[in-house]
């Protein structure tokens, strides 16, 4: 089976032509050029991406600190339950977006590659300071470790984990391809459930930093879905074979495990006693999701009757929307420190 070939650093025999720069598979000479770029979408990726910039602590979680103690045990549960999920999920982010920048041969891709890894630590960064802000050290490290312990919580990881793993063990194109999926996976499903219990605590005048934070990393994950699709269709555009009916349902069934996984770790994390939130909402509104990822994609979508956002998570897209919301729900103060217009957000 062919293998792709890691990029050389250093290749003065590189293409300069950028009618055959490829994202895979191409001969790339490693300079960054800003003026000649084969891919128009990047440039306005890059710039977004680049005035998204934030740091964690300028958020204020006094309230936050008063607050977590208050908490249901359902919703204390849920808390810690969600953040050791999420701290998991950028942390192998972090890890994996060089791996697969190694043989991504179109520089300007690998230039946002870089940034969104970047920004993936942040956000690790982000959970710790919500963590360590909040909780016990003690407490901290045991949150931090139950994606270890928890089984439900493994389980999940798994199912990425393997995934991002094949790749290092196989570097086929195959394996590249069902990479970019895993992230789009990643990036557009499983982060959702967590962000709409945020998002419901927000709204229901709990744990206000917290939501915050959420939503800076919700602005920061809508870029980097829409770079993993415009990067999938890139690619089958220049290698179709990757994309036959067999691959095409192959990825479709990567997208409804993901999907799949995602509903049921809302019902078991959330469940149906967190008031303002139910086991059908986080169903209904994940299987949106899914059918409206696909479709982003080119594929048909997965789940009959789930085209429109229900009408009861509405609000899930106020709070995430970047372009619906300008000033902060808490301390009306700017939420976009983008000088730029704000991407089209893809929920």
């Amino acid at each position: 089976m062919q293998q792709l070939t890691r990029k050389p650093l250093f290749n003065p025999h590189g293409d300069a032509d950028i009618n055959a720069r490829r994202i895979i598979g191409g001969n790339t000479t490693n300079l960054n050029d800003f003026n000649n770029m084969k891919y128009p979408w990047v440039s306005k990726w890059y710039r977004q991406a680049m005035n998204n910039f934030w740091i964690p602590e300028e958020i204020n979680l006094a309230a936050d600190v008063k607050d977590y103690p208050q908490l249901s045990p359902a919703e204390r549960r849920a808390y810690n339950k969600i953040l050791s999920f999420l701290v998991f999920l950028d942390s192998i982010q972090t890890a994996n977006l060089p791996s697969v920048g190694e043989y991504v041969t179109a520089n300007e891709v690998n230039l946002c590659l870089c940034i969104q890894a970047f920004q993936e630590a942040v956000h690790s960064q982000s959970y710790s300071y919500m963590l360590d802000t909040i909780c016990e050290p003690q407490q901290r490290t045991e949150v931090l470790y139950q994606w270890r312990s928890d089984e439900h919580l493994l389980r999940r990881n798994t199912f990425i984990g393997n995934l991002y793993n094949d790749f290092q063990r196989n570097r086929t194109p195959q394996a590249f391809a069902r990479t970019l999926v895993a992230n789009y996976i990643l990036e557009g499903i499983y982060f959702y459930s967590g962000f709409m219990f945020f998002y419901n605590l927000g709204r229901n005048n709990k744990m206000p930093g917290s939501a915050q934070e959420i939503r800076y990393i919700n602005r920061d994950e809508n870029t980097h879905l829409w770079l993993f699709s415009n990067i999938i269709r890139e690619l089958r555009r220049e290698q179709p074979e990757l994309f036959t009916p067999q691959l095409i349902e192959e990825y479709r069934s990567m997208i409804r495990e993901g999907a799949e996984q995602e509903i049921a770790w809302g019902c078991y994390v959330i469940g149906d006693d967190i008031p303002g939130l139910s086991t059908g909402m986080i169903t209904a509104y994940i299987r949106y999701l899914a059918n409206l990822r696909c479709r982003n994609l080119g594929f048909e979508p997965i789940y009959d009757g789930h085209d429109t956002e229900p009408d009861d998570c509405s609000w899930v897209s106020q709070y995430s929307n970047a372009n619906m919301i300008k000033t902060d729900f808490f301390e009306a103060r700017s939420t976009a420190y983008a000088k730029s217009t704000a991407l089209v957000d893809d929920l």
